[in-house]
């Protein structure tokens, strides 16, 4: 689908510099891509928010030991 966007002369120069007057429709797909995923996570993070209890963890009365604990279980590390 073509769509018509416009931009100021700056940042086309600054677009042609990064990636060529013949890539400036794949750099920007690529960007707008990557964009709306970030924004999908955000959303995500958001929807999650408060999903986990305050109080009631295993790690509440000494989260350092805890997390020694959970390193020393671990197979894959070394030392």
């Amino acid at each position: 689908m073509r769509l018509h966007i416009e931009l100021d002369d700056k940042l086309v120069a600054e677009l042609d510099h990064r990636a060529g007057s013949r890539r400036r429709s794949a750099y920007i797909r690529a960007l707008i891509r990557s964009g709306l995923e970030d924004e999908r996570r955000w959303d995500e993070i958001k929807a999650s928010l408060g999903s986990i209890p305050d109080v009631g963890h295993e790690w509440d009365d000494d989260p350092a030991a805890w997390v020694r604990a959970q390193r020393q279980t671990d197979a894959r590390r070394s030392g």
